[in-house]
């Protein structure tokens, strides 16, 4: 298992000496959209101190997706910027969050809201097929966002495209936000590919009340071996990422110990 944590590129050494294994970057800040920014950005990542696996953040602020605002050839060319972005720094899971861009308006229908989400889910997969990639839909809780959220809503999305390039996540303090049971991560073991971890008032791992032994156990038997990120906030950066590193890997360790691995299927479109 491998454990990372979302920050910014300047905080590489330092999730480095505490003991994670990669970063996960904030690929919106990396200014895909203005080539100098993005040729700099490129080499940034590639002098960092440990992988850059994942990304989140994954469009800017003023980017839609879902609504009748969308510029269709702006977010084709940032997604061909992103793709050429992440495969060059071997990236394996970009989180496509971003409530901003894919909110349901008030006045805008449902089911076109929904069909034009699933249209961008695709041009994701068109952009990036062939690379190493795999863009994962993260729930949201409500006050996030109208659209996706829970891992079952999210799995819904992933099965109706039906591309390789597309699946879902699960984020600890989404889906408690959202009282969703941790069976849905069984439920829907062959489209998760990629977790977020959290504590109690979103602080980092081991500080809090959650139940990780549940939640673990959870993705033991869904047999669940991809990256998991720490998404949260920490009080002591000087010793609460080394606080949380120590921590997931001892209770992951005592689920390993406790219960044996399960046989991990793989959804094909």
């Amino acid at each position: 298992m491998k454990y990372g944590w979302c920050a910014p590129l300047k905080d590489a050494d330092l999730i480095k000496q505490a003991g994670f294994d990669y970063i996960e970057y904030p690929l919106a800040a990396q200014g895909l959209e203005d080539r100098d920014t993005f040729a700099a950005s490129k080499k940034a990542i590639a002098a960092l101190p440990l992988p850059a696996a994942a990304c989140n953040y994954f469009m800017p602020q003023d980017m839609r997706v879902v609504g009748p605002d969308i510029d269709t050839g702006r977010v084709k060319n940032y997604l061909a910027r992103a793709s050429e972005l992440m495969n060059s720094a071997g990236t394996q899971s970009c989180v496509f969050g971003s409530g901003w861009s894919r909110n349901i308006h008030e006045g805008w229908a449902r089911d076109r809201a929904e069909a034009q989400f699933l249209e961008t889910l695709d041009w994701c997969a068109d952009a990036l097929r062939g690379t190493s990639v795999t863009l994962v839909i993260e729930p949201l809780n409500r006050k996030e966002s109208n659209l996706i959220n829970s891992v079952a809503e999210g799995a819904r999305f992933a099965r109706l495209v039906n591309r390789p390039e597309i699946r879902v996540l699960a984020d600890f303090f989404h889906m408690d936000e959202e009282s969703e049971p941790f069976d849905t991560l069984v439920e829907h073991r062959e489209w998760l590919a990629h977790v977020h971890l959290a504590d109690t008032g979103r602080k980092n791992p081991g500080t809090g009340s959650y139940p990780y032994d549940r939640f673990f156990a959870a993705l033991r038997e869904a047999g669940y071996d991809r990256l998991m990120s720490c998404e949260c906030s920490v009080d002591d950066r000087s010793t609460g990422l080394q606080h949380s590193a120590n921590f997931l890997r001892q209770r992951w360790s005592e689920q390993a110990a406790s219960r044996p691995a399960v046989r991990r299927e793989t959804a094909r479109p």
